[in-house]
């Protein structure tokens, strides 16, 4: 039974080592992109090489490449030269992530991050697929959300000065009825006068 564990065991632990992980990455091109990569094993590295297999097989450059405590630039592919760091400079915990900077449509690819300890070859730990798009679409289209955004606008302004208006024209027009109906209906006061029928009926009544 203790050799079924022993070997289970094993087996997880080779396939922890060894097992690459894959993943996808979209950014916009001048942005700066971490690439992540974390050691299985809790040891000093004594190697990491991150590479681009295509550009690999072309001219035997590294994306970035650290051996012994020493980062070689002179094996460095040209395109990558001073655009790639360590995210830890003192690789804790395994942390072997590489910040690449200001991406351009040419970093378009495959990335592949192989750590070692005790000088060991290691397989890809992790395999990431690098997608760059240009910064000029995406721009493009955040003005078209803009444009929208004073469409919308300037149609709400729009209901709300034609609301306005609309308001001000009733408010006139009920006003303007009202005195119309009382110029129309209104009676002005009439002054009575009474006068006599006769002038000698007067002079007779003022002599009693």
């Amino acid at each position: 039974m203790s050799a079924s564990k022993s070997t289970l065991s094993v087996f997880l632990l080779m396939c922890f080592l060894f097992c690459s992980v894959s993943e996808e990455k979209t950014v916009k091109s001048g942005d700066d992109v971490t690439l992540h990569c974390q050691s299985p094993r809790d040891e000093a590295i004594t190697s990491l090489k991150w590479i681009r297999p295509d550009l690999k097989k072309k001219t035997d450059k590294y994306v970035f490449y650290f051996r012994d405590s020493q980062i070689f630039e002179d094996y460095q592919h040209p395109s990558f030269d001073g655009r790639v760091q360590l995210k830890d400079p003192q690789m804790k915990n395994g942390d072997v992530s590489v910040i690449l900077k200001n991406v351009n449509i040419n970093d378009t690819g495959t990335y592949e991050c192989r750590a070692s300890v005790r000088n060991e070859e290691s397989e890809p730990i992790n395999i990431i697929n690098l997608t760059v798009t240009d910064s000029g679409q995406t721009s493009g289209n955040t003005q078209t959300e803009g444009e929208k955004d004073e469409g919308k606008k300037d149609r709400n302004l729009g209901l709300i000065v034609g609301l306005i208006v609309g308001i001000l024209l009733l408010v006139a027009a009920v006003v303007g009825g009202f005195v119309f109906y009382i110029k129309r209906n209104g009676r002005p006061c009439q002054r009575v006068h009474y006068t006599a029928a006769d002038p000698q009926q007067d002079i007779q009544l003022s002599d009693l």
